[in-house]
C-alpha cells in the first residue's frame, strides 16, 4: 500500500520557515560580529583605529562601486549597419552582371551619379529626420528663412525631398534637405524617401517631440549604424517645463549618448493654435508664431561643418554604397527568380513531351535522367552556386525515392485535372502519365530553385522535403499549369502523328 503525500502547502510552509530561519541566523550573526569588530576597534589607539577604519571604508566603496557596475542594466550597443561594407568596384561589378542579365539598372546608376555629383560639389548635405508633425519644415524655415516651406499644424504636409541653403552663424553654409516624415498612414513610399536621403546626407538631425518610440528608437539606431554624425534634438522644447525638459533629455542622454554626436533641446518656432475665452464669454481661435531658440543646434552643426564636407565623406559614401548593394542583391534575387520559372517551364515541358512518348506509369527519374540532370545545372548556375556531379546524381536518386512512395498520389493527382480538363480524357493514358511527369519536374524545379535562393548550397535533403510537400498538395494554379503543357504537348504530337 503507497505511503500518503504530504500536501504540498505543507512542504511549502516548511521550506519558508526554514529559510526564515536561516536568514535570521545569518542576521544575528553578522551583528554579533559587527559589534565585536566596533569593541576591539574601539579598545584601539587613535593612531591605529583611524586608519583601519578608512581603510575598511574604501574597501566596502569599493566593493559597493563593484556590485553597482556589475548590477547595472547594459547600455544598448550601437547599431550596426543593416548592409556589410562594400565597396564602390564592387557594386560597379553587381549592376554590371545585372544589365548582362537585362535587369534595369537606371535606379541604382544614377543613385551613384548623385553620390559622384555631391563629393565633386563639396557641399555639405544635413538631413532633417524624424516623424511627422516633429517640426522638421519649421525648423528649415528658422535655418534657412529664405526657403519658406509649407508649415501645417496638422503634420505630413512633406511629401517630397526638397533641399534649402542654409547659414550658420559663423556664416558657413550647407544644404538642408527636408524630407518626409515618418509614421505617417499610408506613407510607405514617403518614409523611403526620407531614408535614402538620409543616407546620401554627411549628417543626420533626428528631431523628436516628446520621449521616443520604439519604431524611433529603431529608426535612430539604424540610422546611426552607418557612422555619420547623428544629432538627436528634442524640439518643442518650450512646450516643457524646466523639470520635464530635463528628465526628457536625461532619458535621451542615457540610451543615446554612445550613439549620438550631441543631444540638444531646441525651439523651432512655427505655428500654434490654441482657443481663447473673451470677456463676452465666447471663444475664438488664435495662432501665433513661436520664437525660436536653436543655438545649441547650431554649435552643434558648427562642430561638424568644422571638419568640412570631405572629412565626412567616407561614412556617407558607404552609407549610399551599402543601400545600392542591397537593392542590387535584391534586383539579382528576382533576376533569379525570373530566370529560375523560366528553366523550369522549358524542362517542364520537355518532360512531359518525354512522358508522351510511352514512358511507364510510375517510372521515377531515372529514365529522364539527364533532364533532370540538365535542370538542376541550370539552376545552380542561375544562382551561383558550384554544385557537383555525385551531388546531383545523390539528389535525383533521392528525389526518384520519393517519387516512387508518392506515384500513386501524383497518378491520382493528375487524374484530378482531367476533371478540370475535360478535353485530357479523350487523349488517351499517355497524357495522364505526362501530367505526372510535369508534375514531378515542377516540383522539383522548384524545390531546388528555393533551396539554393535560401541556402546557397544544394541540400539534397531540404530538396526532398520540399518536393515531398509540393507534390503531396499541389497548388491548383500549378496543376492547371501543367495540365495545360501536357494537353498543348499532346495536340501537337497528334498533329505531327
Amino acid at each position: 500500500m503507497p505511503r500518503p503525500r504530504l500536501p504540498l502547502r505543507l512542504v511549502l510552509s516548511a521550506a519558508l520557515a526554514l529559510g526564515a530561519a536561516l536568514l535570521l541566523g545569518l542576521v544575528v550573526t553578522t551583528l554579533n560580529g559587527v559589534l565585536e569588530l566596533y569593541q576591539r576597534l574601539a579598545e584601539l589607539p587613535p593612531w591605529l583605529r583611524i586608519p583601519l577604519l578608512a581603510a575598511a571604508a574604501g574597501f566596502a566603496g569599493a566593493l559597493g562601486w563593484l556590485l553597482w557596475r556589475l548590477a547595472r542594466p547594459a547600455r544598448h550597443p550601437a547599431a550596426v549597419p543593416t548592409a556589410p561594407p562594400v565597396s564602390r568596384a564592387e557594386v560597379d561589378v553587381r549592376i554590371d552582371r545585372l544589365r548582362e542579365r537585362a535587369v534595369a539598372t537606371a535606379a541604382l546608376e544614377a543613385e551613384l551619379a548623385e553620390l559622384d555629383r555631391r563629393r565633386a560639389s563639396g557641399e555639405l548635405y544635413v538631413a532633417l529626420f524624424g516623424e511627422i508633425s516633429t517640426g522638421k519644415s519649421s525648423l528649415v524655415r528658422a535655418l534657412a528663412p529664405q526657403a519658406a516651406p509649407e508649415i501645417d499644424v496638422r503634420g505630413g504636409t512633406t511629401h517630397h525631398v526638397a533641399h534649402h541653403r542654409g547659414r550658420l552663424d559663423d556664416g558657413r553654409e550647407l544644404v538642408l534637405a527636408d524630407v518626409p516624415g515618418t509614421g505617417e498612414v499610408d506613407g510607405a513610399v514617403r518614409e523611403q524617401l526620407a531614408r535614402d536621403e538620409a543616407l546620401r546626407a554627411h549628417a543626420v538631425v533626428y528631431l523628436a517631440a516628446a520621449d521616443l518610440t520604439r519604431a524611433q528608437d529603431a529608426e535612430l539606431r539604424w540610422l546611426a549604424g552607418f557612422g555619420k554624425p547623428l544629432l538627436l534634438a528634442l524640439n518643442k522644447a518650450d512646450l516643457y517645463d524646466d523639470a520635464q525638459r530635463a528628465a526628457l533629455l536625461g532619458r535621451f542622454r542615457e540610451r543615446y549618448a554612445p550613439i549620438a554626436r550631441a543631444i540638444v533641446a531646441i525651439s523651432a518656432g512655427g505655428s500654434e493654435r490654441y482657443e481663447r475665452a473673451l470677456a463676452d464669454g465666447r471663444r475664438e481661435k488664435v495662432e501665433r508664431e513661436r520664437a525660436a531658440e536653436l543655438a545649441p543646434l547650431f554649435d552643434a552643426l558648427g562642430a561638424i561643418a568644422a571638419h568640412g564636407a570631405e572629412a565626412l565623406e567616407p561614412a556617407r559614401e558607404a552609407a549610399v554604397l551599402a543601400e545600392v548593394g542591397r537593392r542590387g542583391d535584391e534586383l539579382a534575387r528576382t533576376a533569379a527568380r525570373r530566370e529560375a520559372e523560366l528553366a523550369i517551364t522549358k524542362y517542364t515541358r520537355r518532360a512531359v513531351v518525354g512522358a508522351l512518348a510511352a514512358v511507364a506509369p510510375g517510372s521515377d527519374l531515372l529514365i529522364q535522367g539527364a533532364l533532370g540532370t540538365a535542370l538542376v545545372r541550370e539552376l545552380a548556375r542561375i544562382h551561383g552556386v558550384a554544385v557537383r556531379e555525385l551531388d546531383v546524381e545523390t539528389l535525383l536518386a533521392r528525389v526518384g525515392l520519393t517519387v516512387r512512395n508518392t506515384s500513386a498520389l501524383v497518378l491520382a493527382i493528375a487524374g484530378n485535372a482531367m476533371k478540370a480538363f475535360p478535353g485530357l480524357g479523350t487523349l488517351g493514358g499517355g497524357v495522364l502519365h505526362a501530367i505526372a511527369y510535369g508534375l514531378v519536374f515542377d516540383s522539383l524545379g522548384h524545390a531546388v530553385a528555393d533551396t539554393l535562393a535560401e541556402r546557397a548550397t544544394l541540400d539534397t535533403t531540404d530538396v526532398e522535403t520540399r518536393v515531398r510537400a509540393l507534390l503531396a498538395e499541389p497548388a491548383r494554379e500549378r496543376l492547371e499549369r501543367v495540365a495545360r503543357v501536357a494537353l498543348a504537348a499532346a495536340r501537337e504530337t497528334r498533329a505531327e502523328d
